[in-house]
């Protein structure tokens, strides 16, 4: 019986022993007998227990590790640390199992030494402007390392670069100097734009009145021209109306005579007499001196 309950209970030990759940996102290399043997997905897998073990399990997820700062001396001797991190993800996992002891330690010592390298070429001011040139040569190196060990470099990001005390202090003044001078600059350059811009509301404004000024007196002659088109026009209507109404010269000489003599009732103490109307009062004189000898003639007969 005992032993029976022995054998029941080491069955199942290796039945549970044989049975492995890998998680989503995770793989498992099996080897048997110390020889790569598969790859367990994620579910339910069976194996065949102290035959065969899991050598490792890993993450497919991208990670990252941070490359501790490192201090780095520039081209022209300026000794900077630099802060590097680094995201990576396992698309072999029989490569990073036996392509390299620990690939996340090779990740670190290959960003460390491509690192100096570039920075080795570069002057201060061009590594604190560069760190996107920085990062993209750091991913190539770490491609053409990586490529063979199952690892994709996802993403390389310089986070931080820090000179010498006594050099970011000259940094900052060099900054504050070159914010003052920016801003005397925009100073002058408003000062000149409100000048520039009133001198031009200036000229606007006077150039606007002067038109308007000439087109008062373009509109006040051409109405002036148009009223005396309309007085001659009037007037002009007015003779074609007289002579139509059977006016002649002398009708129009007697009604002058007609004025001149309301204008003699006047105050005036002399009155000039036109020689036409003279004249035409002198023909009416001898016409009526000839109808009155005409009129005795006829009663004596």
């Amino acid at each position: 019986m005992t032993t029976s309950l022995i054998i029941l209970a080491a069955v199942i030990i290796l039945m549970a022993m044989s049975i492995r759940i890998i998680q989503q996102q995770r793989v498992a290399v099996v080897e048997r007998l110390g020889k790569f043997q598969r790859i367990m997905h994620p579910g339910l897998n069976l194996f065949i227990p102290i035959v065969d073990r899991v050598r490792v399990y890993h993450d497919l997820r991208i990670q990252q590790t941070n490359v501790p700062p490192q201090s780095v001396i520039t081209r022209d001797n300026v000794q900077v640390l630099i802060d590097t991190i680094v995201f990576y993800q396992v698309v072999g996992p029989e490569q990073a199992t036996y392509g390299i002891f620990d690939y996340v330690l090779g990740v670190r010592n290959i960003t460390t030494a491509t690192m100096r390298q570039i920075i080795g070429n570069l002057e201060l001011d061009e590594t604190l402007s560069g760190r996107e040139r920085i990062s993209s040569e750091i991913r190539t190196a770490l491609d053409e390392a990586t490529e063979k060990w199952g690892v994709r470099i996802e993403r390389v990001e310089v986070i931080d670069i820090k000179p010498p005390l006594d050099i970011q202090e000259a940094m900052d003044k060099q900054m504050k100097a070159e914010r003052n001078r920016r801003a005397i600059i925009l100073e002058a350059e408003a000062a000149k734009q409100d000048m520039i811009l009133r001198a031009e509301g200036d000229k606007t404004s006077k150039v606007l009145r002067a038109e308007g000024d000439r087109a008062s007196v373009e509109l006040q002659a051409l109405g002036e021209a148009r009223a005396i088109a309309d007085v001659a026009e009037a007037e002009k209507r007015r003779i074609q109306l007289l002579i139509e109404g059977g006016l002649n010269d002398q009708v129009l000489t007697y009604k002058s005579f007609e004025a001149l003599e309301k204008i003699a009732m006047g105050p005036a103490n002399k009155i000039f007499i036109p020689t036409t109307a003279v004249e035409s009062l002198g023909s009416i004189g001898a016409i009526g001196e000839m109808l009155k000898a005409t009129s005795g003639n006829s009663n004596k007969a």
